[in-house]
């Protein structure tokens, strides 16, 4: 029989950690006498990040006094204190190898049910003064896991715990946790995994991740976005062949490979990296592929900002015969299969991945319904509108709607423009767009967040929404207070000594110091917008992908991410890098 040796509490707190302050309940204390546990939470507990900690999934996390031993010893630690871990309920029994996912239990008043492993983050290393323990908890199977409650009640120290049922596959804690952290997922085991009614969405997910991951793709398909190896790695040379002009400051570049020979299809939606000449050392920026898929050349297209030194480098020098450094394409933001209708909206620029994405349908899936939808100042500006036209004409379940903010006195409308004005939500009410349609967009950030938001209030569903940023993403730092945004900048002190890292959404390009324990610290040295969780090569948030160049990682990830992408929290450069941060 299981016991329930300390119930143990905390409200979030800030906490100094490395010079910035982190906002946690990961310190909890133990308490005497009864505690009324509810459906989100014991009484006087809280989360920092409810992100990824608590909610109705995730109310009580439980560890074992049997790994507090284990951990004495491995640690050399005489100093382990029930709550340590993080935990509300520190348990004698019920170990990781031997508990279900979906197994129900009574404690005390109350009943709970087992629903995932516990996902180590930084924090538990802040606690415990261990910076390695997230690693360290999932490479020796001793992660403790998650509780929700079925029946809300009183528990103390000393209840009984008491199971009342195994759950569906009687698939252990401990035999979950290693399916999607460690090598080695077995489809067989992430269908098992998905027969588990009790199983957390968020864990639901990375099963069927798993489940889709194609044979022979290496990563971790459960933990990050799954794609294809890119063609080619670094950068090769390819040769301007043909220049198109757009609008007034948006030109093509059609690029092939010096001997004639086809180049690797692309996919809908990605982009190129270039790697051209500049004052200060190599500019590295990236275009996105606006010509027909399967092409044997690419094509992309530049908008010339004021001050932008590679659009100015490339409107002075691109001519045919121009040899330029190109990695091959990459991105996730790509036209998924399917028959659905399709909604392509972007303003500005932004239409240059998705025109790739419309001449896809055209060349392949004429039959779908599809909605244009685009954003322009004027007709001067209103970047492939003869070619989107041309296009769209060859789709008999087209709409359009364009929107000129300010159309000149030559723009006609019901010609050249729907409607005056921005794309608002009357806009996207009035397209009529069925509940099952897949949204693409791309355009300035404020831009998409606002259509992100009226998609979602018009009932499409999160997961058919995808958006491509013009630069760097938005960072993910888990716990950490909100700090005013800094442009990317050369990291304080003398410069480095080391291989070149070029941060390519960004466009910051820096000499490597050894100062820094890694790339994601020195990245948030540059204020570069990073990711990441653990900070230790477990979970995967941290993932970027590697345009060129080499890394070596200290200490070793739990398991490497797919072939051209990196795992910045645990590596440092060998060579020159790209990054696409």
């Amino acid at each position: 029989m299981a016991t329930l040796l300390t119930v143990s509490v905390g409200l979030p707190k800030d906490v100094d950690w490395r010079g910035r302050t982190v906002h946690t309940g990961v310190w909890k204390q133990p308490v005497d006498g009864p505690v009324m546990l509810r459906r989100l939470n014991l009484d006087g507990d809280g989360q920092g990040d409810l992100g990824g900690h608590g909610g109705e999934q995730r109310a009580v996390l439980v560890y074992q006094q049997d790994s507090y031993r284990y951990w004495a010893k491995v640690l050399g630690r005489d100093d382990l204190l029930p709550g340590q871990f993080g935990e509300n309920f520190t348990v004698d029994g019920l170990p990781d190898d031997e508990v279900c996912v979906g197994d129900r239990y009574r404690v005390g008043g109350a009943v709970v049910e087992v629903t995932q492993p516990r996902v180590t983050c930084y924090r538990v290393g802040m606690r415990m003064n261990e910076p390695q323990m997230a690693a360290l908890m999932v490479a020796h199977h001793r992660p403790g896991f998650y509780l929700r409650v079925i029946t809300e009640g009183l528990v103390q120290a000393g209840d009984e715990i008491v199971k009342l049922s195994t759950g569906p596959e009687a698939m252990t804690v401990a035999e979950l946790d290693a399916l999607l952290y460690l090598p080695g997922h077995s489809r067989a085991d992430a269908a098992r995994a998905l027969r588990i009614p009790a199983l957390s969405p968020g864990w639901q997910a990375s099963m069927r991740g798993l489940l889709d991951q194609a044979d022979g793709q290496e990563g971790n398909a459960g933990l990050e976005t799954a794609a294809a190896p890119p063609a080619w790695a670094g950068f090769r040379p390819l040769t301007v062949t043909a220049l198109d002009e757009e609008t007034r400051d948006v030109f093509s570049l059609h690029l092939a490979a010096a001997d004639g020979s086809p180049l690797p299809a692309a996919l809908p939606g990605q982009f190129l990296t270039l790697r051209l000449p500049g004052p200060g050392g190599p500019l590295v920026r990236s275009y996105s592929l606006s010509g027909t898929p399967g092409d044997a050349t690419y094509r992309i297209s530049v908008k010339q900002e004021p001050h932008g030194a590679a659009g100015t480098y490339l409107r002075a020098n691109a001519r045919p015969g121009l040899v330029v450094e190109v990695a091959a394409p990459r991105g996730t933001f790509t036209l998924e299969s399917g028959d659905g209708p399709v909604l392509l909206l972007s303003a500005g620029i932004g239409a240059t991945p998705v025109l790739a994405m419309l001449h896809a349908l055209v060349a392949s899936q004429p039959d779908r319904a599809v909605w244009w939808v685009h954003g322009a100042r004027d007709g001067s500006e209103h970047v492939f509108a003869a070619e989107s036209r041309e296009l769209l004409a060859g789709l008999p379940h087209a709409h359009v709607h364009i929107c000129y903010s300010r159309p000149a006195p030559q723009d006609r409308p019901d010609r050249d423009f729907t409607s005056a004005g921005r794309i608002t939500a009357d806009v996207l009410r009035g397209l009529g767009l069925p509940p099952d349609t897949s949204a693409y967009l791309c355009g300035p950030t404020e831009f998409m967040q606002d259509v992100t938001a009226e998609l979602g209030a018009l009932g499409l569903d999160a997961g058919r929404v995808h958006s491509e940023l013009f630069g760097a993403q938005a960072g993910l730092t888990p716990g950490i207070a909100a700090a005013q945004a800094r442009p990317p900048h050369a990291p304080e002190g003398a410069p480095g000594t080391g291989p070149a890292v070029s941060f390519v959404r960004s466009g910051l390009t820096v000499p490597w110091s050894p100062a820094y324990g890694s790339l994601l610290e020195f990245a948030e040295a540059c204020d570069v917008p990073v990711r990441w969780s653990c900070r230790t090569g477990v979970c995967h948030t941290c993932v970027s992908g590697l345009l060129s160049g080499q890394v070596a990682y200290a200490p070793e990830p739990v398991e490497e991410p797919g072939d051209g992408n990196l795992l910045i929290c645990c590596s440092e450069p060998t060579t020159e890098l790209a990054l696409d941060l």
